[in-house]
């Protein structure tokens, strides 16, 4: 038996430490001993009954993972036991789905991911199909490698669903994990680059400044209409609340972009007629596929993409409730749990 952390009910702050038994893996799958798991802002929103997506109790927790292999299924090619690992997050997809046919499985409406709709990575081993693996590089710790999951969020919602060229002044709003990636991701495609928040994200404020962001607290109005009064080229929403969309309309110029990443299930409650009139593009985006995850791999090996600063402390898996605090008020941008300590 293992140590797990479980979430297995609807209920506020149903999430414990529960024994559980290691997985049996299939002639697809591997086993792999995790190393590091980050915490997810969407693990917190389980733990604290405010999610929006549905959930099949019990679950482990923890998407953002990587280890060593284990043991390896019969059919499984091109893996070995020892290899260091971190895995894609759709553990079950239809492979006859015309969106996974085209590659973009991460859009598959029958996908299910670890920590929500299969066992997830916050215990010391876990079941993968091999289909979603990837090598971490030589010299990549897992501490950072395991991080590699937002880190194609943030991609994705930045670099492959919007365009930026060099000299776009961008505003993300949401300094969490995302929201900093994001911004981040837009600095390397050569953006200037505001993060917006509240008094209370101080902390994780400065944290961005690390990758030469320009903080603002409250109204970015300055420097969305700073160059010629029309506003920024793009708005990334990272927090997802109605009133974070309705800003990001207010401070896009017209022709320009938001790429939405940020989950709320509270409705709008405002007229969309500034999407209409200021002819604006407005993208979702959600999740990642192989291709991305071998570009982000390569950015954090060449240490283009440093994601130490976000990582506020490791925790052994046993000191879960205390991570997830840290991270619930904002103390740390990314708590990391070490199953094996």
């Amino acid at each position: 038996m293992n140590a797990a952390v479980v979430n297995f009910a609807p209920e506020k702050h149903s999430v414990e430490l529960r024994q559980v038994a290691p997985p049996q893996i299939g002639s697809h799958d591997v086993l792999l001993e995790v190393g590091n798991v980050g915490v997810c802002g969407s693990d917190l929103h389980q733990w604290t009954a405010d999610h929006s997506w549905p959930v099949n109790y019990p679950v482990i927790l923890g998407h953002e993972f990587g280890g060593s292999i284990v043991e390896v299924g019969r059919e499984v090619t091109g893996w070995s036991v020892g290899d260091r690992v971190v895995s894609e997050t759709a553990a079950i997809i239809d492979p006859n789905n015309p969106m996974t046919r085209q590659g973009r499985y991460n859009l598959d409406p029958t996908r299910k991911g670890f920590g929500y709709g299969v066992d997830g990575a916050m215990t010391r081993f876990v079941r993968v199909p091999a289909r979603i693996l990837h090598h971490v590089p030589d010299g990549l710790p897992m501490e950072q490698a395991c991080l590699t999951e937002p880190c194609c969020v943030a991609y994705n919602a930045v670099v492959r669903n919007v365009r930026i060229e060099p000299g776009d002044r961008v505003i993300v709003i949401g300094p969490g994990t995302i929201g900093i990636l994001c911004a981040a991701m837009a600095r390397l495609c050569g953006a200037q680059v505001a993060i917006v928040g509240l008094p209370q994200d101080q902390n994780r404020l400065q944290i961005a400044t690390q990758y030469g962001c320009e903080v603002i607290i409250g109204d970015a109005t300055d420097f969305a209409k700073h160059r010629d009064g029309l506003g920024c080229e793009g708005v990334v929403d990272a927090a997802g609340a109605s009133a974070t969309l309705q800003l990001a309309l207010k401070w896009v110029r017209p022709g320009g972009w938001i790429s939405k990443v940020g989950w709320g299930p509270q409705p709008l409650g405002f007229s969309l007629d500034p999407l209409v009139q200021k002819n604006i593009t407005l993208q979702g985006s959600f999740s990642h596929h192989w291709a991305i995850w071998e570009r982000v791999l390569a950015l954090m090996a060449s240490q283009q993409l440093d994601v130490r600063p976000i990582i506020g402390g490791v925790w052994p898996l046993e000191k879960w409730h205390e991570a997830f605090e840290q991270m619930h008020h904002g103390h740390v941008v990314k708590a990391v749990l070490s199953p094996k300590a």
